[in-house]
This record gives structure tokens, sequence and C-alpha cells, in this order.
């Protein structure tokens, strides 16, 4: 038996449950989307989603133009086909070829997340932007340089005065239009979304997982975007360490809350059958390793979340295997096929 909730944990609970009805209540899936209609999408009111600045965000992402070696894109870190991660634990991809010290998160539904980066470093897309592009692990590119040559480039220029009303470029507006393609990186047709409407039914299996995690998993990975936007310490490590840079601190990092060392952010259970590896190190390579981890590998610390301790002071989460296997059932039928194929995402060549 688990320990009964704090009142902690049910203040939180029950705004996860809010912000779970919000959701479906008032957003809309991309199937209602007007083609060419963004208003559906929230965006900071100095930087509002308009075709231009998508269409030029989009190919921005895809251009390695944007790296020191003009060899490295955005894309090179988050495919398309891998719900936007890159299949590595810790990649190489980057321009030095050294390996990172974070497992790339997956791009979906950003337009409603309040932080981004594993410890939630950055508090929107436009600041965020910067970080990977001048990383010297990862596209490690001198702004100066960037905005010379797309200053010096035509077409480019031809594109950022549509997009923006500007005559110079400047690397400001670099990152409001990646920023604007990559809030309408949006998955919210999935086969659990198609049954929740009623237009298909899932396994029996599948279902009892819905069930379990509805159980054993909501309360973190919340119904709806599945995840609370917020960070826990999952008892990945007992032990803490400031190397790197603070690298391996969790929110920590950030926050300079002791309350907080260990914790990373919830990452969003969509697509997750193809974003493998998990966790923000990558560790696990698969959906049966994370849920052994659940059941038998939590460490204790001082910051473990409390959903995690039973009341008799034992950690995890008790799963058979027969239960394991319905949850990543069900976990499948978050899987957006539409989205992983969605030609809108791919690369462009835009005029």
């Amino acid at each position: 038996m688990r320990k009964p909730f704090s009142g902690k944990v049910i203040v939180r609970l029950f705004s996860a449950l809010i912000f779970s009805l919000i959701f479906y209540f008032f957003f809309f899936t991309p199937r209602d989307f007007p083609k060419e209609d963004w208003t559906a999408i929230p965006s900071p009111e100095r930087n509002p989603i308009t075709t231009p600045g998508v269409l030029l965000g989009r190919k921005l992402f895809f251009d390695p133009l944007l790296s020191a070696n003009g060899e490295v894109s955005c894309a090179s870190c988050h495919r398309q086909d891998l719900a936007f991660s890159d299949g590595q634990s810790l990649g190489r991809n980057g321009v030095s070829g050294n390996q990172l010290l974070r497992n790339a998160p997956v791009l979906v539904n950003l337009a409603w997340q309040p932080a981004f980066f594993w410890d939630g470093g950055a508090r929107d897309l436009e600041s965020q932007v910067f970080s990977p592009l001048t990383h010297a692990d990862e596209m490690g590119k001198d702004l100066k340089i960037l905005i010379a040559e797309l200053n010096s480039d035509g077409e480019y220029t031809k594109l950022f005065k549509k997009a923006f009303q500007i005559d110079s470029i400047s690397s400001a507006y670099v990152a409001r239009a990646l920023a604007q393609f990559e809030r309408t990186i949006i998955s919210f047709n999935s086969s659990y979304d198609q049954f929740l409407k009623g237009d298909t039914t899932l396994s029996d299996l599948a279902l009892k997982g819905l069930k379990l995690y509805r159980t054993k998993c909501n309360s973190c990975h919340t119904e709806g975007f599945f995840t609370d936007h917020s960070y826990h310490n999952n008892g990945l490590d007992s032990v803490f360490n400031d190397q790197y840079l603070g690298e391996k601190l969790g929110r920590f990092r950030i926050s300079r809350d002791s309350s907080d060392l260990g914790k990373y952010k919830t990452p969003s259970l969509r697509n997750i059958a193809f974003s493998g590896p998990y966790m923000h190190d990558g560790r696990f390579a698969t959906l049966e390793e994370v849920l052994e981890h659940y059941t038998t590998g939590v460490m204790k610390s001082k910051t473990l979340d409390s959903l995690l301790v039973q009341k008799d002071g034992r950690v995890g989460i008790a799963l058979s295997e027969k239960e394991k296997k319905a949850i990543i059932a069900f976990l499948e039928s978050l899987t957006d096929q539409s989205f992983l194929s969605n030609p809108s995402f791919g690369e462009i060549e835009v005029k």
C-alpha cells in the first residue's frame, strides 16, 4: 500500500486534473486547425505566429548554415521520424563530435510548455534557441558570423522582410522565426485521442494499460499533454555531484534550492514508443527498462518524490509483468502516426 497523499500532493493532483480539463475544453486538435490559422496556438505578443514566420523558421530549422562547420542543423538532433528526438542516449551529432551531457529532448506541443531544457533553464522558446545554436558541442555558431551570412544572402533577407518587415536581420529575429515553427510542432492525433472521440477502439490490453496509467502514472504524466510540466526526482540516483557545470544536479542548477536536487522535467509520454532512449541521460533503452526502474530500481534520497514512497517505507511502484505489458500497450497507443510523417514538419524550400 502507498502512504496517504499529503496536502501538497493532493493540491498537485487537483491542479493537474483542472489543467487536463481546461486542455480538453479549450484547445483544438491539429485536425481542427484551418490550414493557416494559428490563433489556437499560444504565442507571446512580441512574436505572434504567422505563415511567413513559420515557413522561415522551418527553413532555418533544417539549414546547416546555422552551425559552425556548416554540417549540423537543428534537425540533426531532432528527427521527425523519432518524434523530434535523435535516438541516442547522449548524442555526438554536434560540431565538436563530443558526447553531450543530456539526452536530446523531444519537440512536441512546445507552445504550451512553461519552460525548456531538462532543468527548465529557459523560460521561452525564443531564449532557448541560443543555447544549442552557440554551444561548442552542439552547433557552435558565432552569432556575429551567422548574422553577417544571413544578411548577405538575398533569399534570406527577402524571407525575413516578408516575415517581420525588417530590412536588417538580427539574432533576435532568427530566434523568433525558429520559435514560430517549433510552436506548430503539435501532436494530438494518436489512437488514444481518436479513441476519446469515439473514432476508434483500443485493444483490451491497451484499455487495461490506460486504467493502470490513470492509477499509477497520471499524477506526473498528466492526461492531455501527458506531463505536468513540473520537475521530479524519480529515483534515478541517490548522490548528486557538481560535475560538468552542474548538469547532473537537476533543477537545482537553476533554482539553487536544495529541495530540487535530482529533479528533472517530466517528459511527455506522447509518441514515447519512438522517442527512446529515455530519461535525461538516456540511460534506459526500452520502455521495459523504464518500468523495471519504477518497480525495482528507484533509489532513495532526500528529494525523492513522495509519490514513489509506499506506506511501509519501500520505494517504487508495484507492477506485475502483466501490468507492465498492459501499460506499454497503452503507451504505444499514444503514437501519432500523422505527426511522425506530417509533411508540414519536413524540410522545405521557401521562396
